[in-house]
């Protein structure tokens, strides 16, 4: 794993939030959830919002640090977590139990697999390590 990697994932290890940048729209942010080398986010009805990314082929990805300053950004390949598969059945529990407030566990992931949207961002390429202010 190069540097740039490694900074990508101690970095987003961390994160409670990520900022995403979707075509033009401004960067918002989103809790999300780091596994495995990707990061997933819940979004639409009931949850929150992230314009575009449900539909999306790609993105870009901040971390940034306490106090606002940006420790690392990078482009991610999204793809839909699709309710019934392996990857959800591995993904879509430890999301709900990030999820704050969000009462019994199977009741949320039933509302999510018909309402809501399981993003998977994969790193594609690291653009601005930089330190955080």
């Amino acid at each position: 794993m190069g540097t740039m990697d490694q900074l990508v994932n101690e970095a987003m290890r961390k994160a409670a939030v990520a900022w995403i940048g979707v075509g033009n729209r401004p960067p918002y942010a989103v809790w999300c959830l780091w596994m495995d080398g990707a990061l997933y986010v819940v979004s639409g009805s009931g949850e929150q919002p992230a314009p575009g990314l449900a539909s999306a082929g790609s993105a870009t990805v901040q971390a940034r640090g306490d106090h606002g300053g940006l420790i690392v950004e990078w482009t991610a390949a999204v793809q839909r977590v699709r309710p019934g598969s392996e990857l959800w059945a591995t993904v879509a529990p430890q999301l709900a139990a990030k999820r704050l407030n969000s009462g019994p566990a199977p009741a949320l992931l039933e509302r999510w697999a018909s309402h809501a949207a399981v993003s998977r961002l994969v790193p594609v390429e690291a653009l601005s390590p930089q330190t955080a202010g």
